[in-house]
């Protein structure tokens, strides 16, 4: 998104002249909660770029295949450098495609030499694709590397609905040749967790029940395995917020999110855990966040050559509108629901 384009969504999530919808802190104030807070750091969550071979309609980023931006080597040493003096234990990879970054192998490596767990965002497709398809699904597996795959459905329509047409085929192909290197496989150490996020403006179901279904429904029409599935709720950010104005859709979705609000989510939610680091090296409290240039706490460091552990595992996050997603019925997060 250009700035404008940030500019304008930060508005609209926050407009004054919404009586009816709250502030998030206020939502917070109501329940007696307190000002959401850190409570350590243990995972970086790098975006190394919008660069993608998809264009789904739900992305927070606005990734595609013209975007440009892309972390650099410089700042990807930075990042290396950051976990070789920290305690942080896990690295999560996600772009864009964070497999079409060229720094992305050597950070794999990188950080799996100094033993740190790897998460790698991956659409699958890209597992499917060029030069990708040729040793990158080894590579992951070499490495040990922990698989979290967007598969919105079961059903190839809804899923080609809202990531293109061809992505379900290819994606089912990956799976399997994901399959037959070990992951998502019982017994096996090499995790493949699908996600599903809702084709349309609904809250996800339970994620318990809904991932039998997806068991048994893969299993029996493709034989396929996985390791576990994460529901996450659509944010209303980017995309996904420009498709609820142009349906006149926002008002509905957000009042639902509003209404679904549940605290008991809250001290699960994942900004309290991580920080997310964008194609720059720039800091924030969430992906989310990066996306609406959502500074950090004043005062606070904003970029990784600046990082102070101490100083930011205990900041006070900040918050908007948008939150509501991650804290509406069963809670969304990176790993899925916050609560079973």
């Amino acid at each position: 998104m250009s700035l404008h384009t940030i500019s304008r969504q930060r508005e609209i999530l926050e407009a004054t002249g919404a009586p009816h919808l709250p502030t998030f802190q206020k939502c917070l104030s109501g329940h007696g909660l307190p000002t959401l807070q850190a409570c350590g750091i243990d995972t970086l969550q790098i975006n190394v770029g919008k660069v993608c071979n998809q264009t789904c309609t739900h992305c927070h980023v606005d990734a595609g295949p013209t975007r440009r931006e892309s972390m650099t080597r410089e700042t990807a040493v930075q990042v290396i450098e950051l976990l070789r003096r920290t305690s942080i234990r896990t690295l999560d990879i996600t772009g864009g495609a964070p497999e079409m970054n060229p720094n992305f192998r050597w950070l794999v490596e990188q950080a799996r030499s100094l033993g740190r767990r790897v998460i790698d965002r991956c659409n699958l497709t890209i597992l499917m694709t060029g030069e990708f398809k040729k040793d990158l699904p080894e590579f992951l597996a070499e490495h040990r590397v922990e698989i979290v795959a967007s598969l919105p459905c079961y059903l190839e329509d809804n899923c080609d609905a809202q990531r293109g047409s061809g992505v379900f085929e290819k994606s089912i192909a990956a799976i399997k040749r994901l399959n037959a290197l070990g992951y998502g496989m019982p017994g096996s150490e090499l995790s493949l967790s699908l996600v599903y996020n809702p084709v349309g403006y609904s809250l996800p179901p339970p994620q318990q029940k809904l991932e039998a279904d997806y068991r048994e429904q893969l299993s029996r029409r493709y034989g396929i395995e996985f390791t576990q599935l994460f529901t996450i709720t659509n944010l209303p950010v980017s995309r996904f917020l420009d498709d609820l104005l142009a349906a006149k859709k926002y008002d509905e979705y957000m009042q639902k999110l509003v209404d679904h609000f549940n605290p008991a989510t809250v001290a699960g939610v994942m900004c309290r855990t991580m920080i997310s680091v964008d194609w720059r090296g720039y800091l924030y409290d969430c992906d989310f966040n990066q996306m609406l240039d959502i500074e950090l706490q004043h005062g606070s460091p904003r970029h990784l050559r600046d990082f102070d552990e101490a100083a930011l595992s205990g900041r006070v996050i900040q918050t908007g509108r948008h939150c509501f997603g991650c804290t509406a019925g069963n809670g969304s997060s990176c790993g899925g629901a916050v609560i079973a």
